[in-house]
C-alpha cells in the first residue's frame, strides 16, 4: 500500500520512494515576510503539514527545510519595488523590523493551525554567501550575463527551460530586447540586482558584480540544495509557483549543477474569494486573526481545508466555514462517546483493521482527505473504531481531537446548564418542540448541543 502522490513535473500519480532509504527531504516555499499570511496562503502550510504527517505514517523519516523570504521579492518579479521596503514604508519601520514582527506572526499563525514547524527554517538574508556563490558557479558555466541593473539569468541556453510547465518554446531570438534593464528575451530572469544609483537601500550587499541583493528565485535554490543536497525527495509550493517561481529554480540548479533539484513537485490550488483567488495583490485576503476575531477556531479553518482535495480550487465562505466548526465540534462530542480501547473480539480487531486499512488507502491515494475524513466520520458515527484508533489518524489530519474530548464543567455557563435541565426534562416528556425551542435558546447563548446514548452533551 504505498504512498502516491501527484508529481507536476510529470503530470502523473506515482510511487513516491525515497531517494535515500526510508529519509525524505522535503522543500517547502515559506512567505514573503511583508504583511499577514493570508488564509489562502496558509492552505498550503496546512497541506504540506497533512504530508509531512502522511510521510512519517509510512514509516519514513523527514528532514522539512522551509525559507523566509524576507529580500528580493518584487512587486513585479524583475522590476518594481522590494515588497520588504514596501512594507517598510507602509508601517515607518525598517526592512528588518517588518520581517521580524511578521515573521513571528506566521509562526503563531503555524502554532495555531497545529502545523508542526519544520526542522529548519532559513531565512533568504542569512544566506547571502550560498546565494552569491551559486550566481557564480551558473555564471561559470555560461547562463548568465550581465545588464544595467542587474545579472540576468539566459533562459535562451538552457534547452528544456520551462519544462516543469510545460511552457510552449519561448521566441528567444538574439537581439530581442525588453524594457527592464536590458534584458535579452522575455522569460529571463534577476539573479542579482543593482541598487539604485545615488540611492541606499536598506537591505543591500557587495557582490562581485556590484552592491545589490538577491534575486527573488536564486534563495531556494541555494538554501534546498545546502540543508538537502542534490537531489531531493519533494518540493512543494502553491500552483502559481508551477510557471515562474518553480520552473527558474529547476533552471538556476540544472545550471549550475548540471541536475534537477527535486524528484517530485508537489502543488495545491488557490483558495478563491468569489470567482478570483485570495490574494493580497488583489486586497481581497482575509488573516487567521480576522477568523478568531470572529470566533471561528484555526482548528476549524484546517478542519474547512481538509474537506477538499489539495489540488482542487476551494471557495471561502463564512457559512461554510461556520459549517466546518460545527462539524468538528459534533466530531469531538462523538468521539468523546467512543471506547477508550478496541474490544478484544475477533470482529473487532478485523473490523479496526479494515477501517485502518482503509484510512492508509486514502491518505496514500494523494493525500485524499476528503475520504478520509468521511471514513473516520462513519466509524465514530458507527462505534466501530476505539479513541486509541481515532488518535492514530489524527496523527495524520492535525485536529487536536485528544485534548478536546471533554471540556471542563466549569466553561459552561449557570444559565446554559439550567436551559439543559429544563431540556433534558422535556425531552422525557418527549415535548419535542420544547426540546427544540431549549436547543435555539442554547445556540444563542453559544452553546452546541448533541444527543447521544449517554445523554446530552454541550460544547461552547
Amino acid at each position: 500500500m504505498s504512498l502516491k502522490l501527484h508529481n507536476t513535473l510529470t503530470r502523473r500519480l506515482e510511487d513516491f520512494q525515497p531517494l535515500k532509504g526510508k529519509k525524505v527531504g522535503l522543500y517547502a516555499c515559506g512567505p514573503t515576510v511583508y504583511d499577514y499570511a493570508h488564509i489562502g496562503n496558509l492552505r498550503s502550510y496546512i497541506i504540506w503539514d497533512v504530508l509531512h504527517r502522511a510521510l512519517e505514517y509510512n514509516g519514513f523519516k523527514v528532514k522539512h527545510v522551509m525559507n523566509i523570504t524576507d529580500v528580493g521579492h518584487l512587486t513585479g518579479d524583475d522590476e518594481g519595488e522590494d515588497k520588504m521596503e514596501k512594507g517598510a514604508r507602509r508601517e515607518h519601520k525598517s526592512a528588518w523590523e517588518v520581517a521580524e514582527f511578521y515573521t513571528k506572526i506566521f509562526m503563531q499563525n503555524l502554532a495555531d493551525l497545529d502545523i508542526r514547524r519544520p526542522d529548519v527554517i532559513c531565512k533568504a538574508t542569512d544566506h547571502i554567501k550560498e546565494q552569491i556563490k551559486l550566481i557564480k558557479k551558473i555564471e561559470k558555466n555560461g547562463f548568465a550575463y550581465a545588464t544595467t541593473d542587474g545579472i540576468y539569468f539566459d533562459t535562451a541556453k538552457l534547452a528544456d527551460y520551462g519544462k516543469l510547465a510545460q511552457l510552449k518554446k519561448q521566441d528567444l531570438r538574439a537581439g530581442i530586447r525588453v524594457a527592464v534593464g536590458g534584458k535579452k528575451h522575455s522569460a529571463d530572469f534577476a539573479l542579482w540586482k543593482f541598487s539604485p544609483k545615488l540611492k541606499k537601500r536598506q537591505m543591500e550587499w557587495k557582490s562581485p558584480w556590484g552592491v545589490g541583493f538577491p534575486g527573488w528565485h536564486i534563495e531556494c535554490s541555494a538554501m534546498s540544495a545546502k540543508y538537502l543536497g542534490l537531489p531531493f525527495d519533494i518540493h512543494c509550493g502553491g500552483i502559481d509557483h508551477i510557471p515562474v517561481h518553480h520552473t527558474n529554480e529547476i533552471a538556476q540548479t540544472e545550471a549550475a549543477e548540471g541536475v534537477t533539484p527535486a524528484r517530485f513537485w508537489i502543488h495545491n490550488e488557490f483558495l478563491n474569494m468569489g470567482e478570483e483567488k485570495m490574494a493580497k495583490s488583489l486586497g481581497n485576503f482575509i488573516a487567521l486573526d480576522t477568523l478568531k476575531e470572529k470566533n471561528i477556531t484555526p482548528l476549524a479553518y484546517r478542519f474547512f481545508i481538509l474537506q477538499t482535495h489539495y489540488r482542487k480550487q476551494l471557495t471561502f465562505s463564512w457559512p461554510a466555514l461556520a459549517a466546518a466548526q460545527n462539524g468538528l465540534k459534533h466530531l469531538y462530542g462523538a468521539a468523546a462517546e467512543l471506547p477508550k480501547k478496541s474490544s478484544v473480539s475477533m470482529h473487532s480487531d478485523e473490523q479496526t483493521g479494515q477501517i485502518k486499512d482503509e484510512f492508509l488507502t486514502a491518505i496514500n491515494n494523494d493525500l485524499d482527505t476528503p475520504a478520509a475524513l468521511a471514513i473516520v466520520w462513519q466509524a465514530v458515527k458507527e462505534k466501530t473504531i476505539s479513541q486509541k484508533t481515532l488518535f492514530e489518524f489524527d496523527k495524520v489530519l492535525g485536529l487536536k481531537i485528544k485534548e478536546n474530548l471533554e471540556k471542563p464543567t466549569e466553561e459552561i455557563s449557570v444559565a446554559a446548564q439550567t436551559l439543559i435541565r429544563e431540556r433534558d426534562k422535556a425531552r422525557a416528556k418527549k415535548d419535542w418542540e420544547k426540546s427544540d425551542e431549549l436547543r435555539d435558546d442554547l445556540a444563542r447563548l453559544g452553546y452546541t448541543v448533541m444527543d447521544t446514548p449517554s445523554g446530552t452533551r454541550i460544547t461552547k
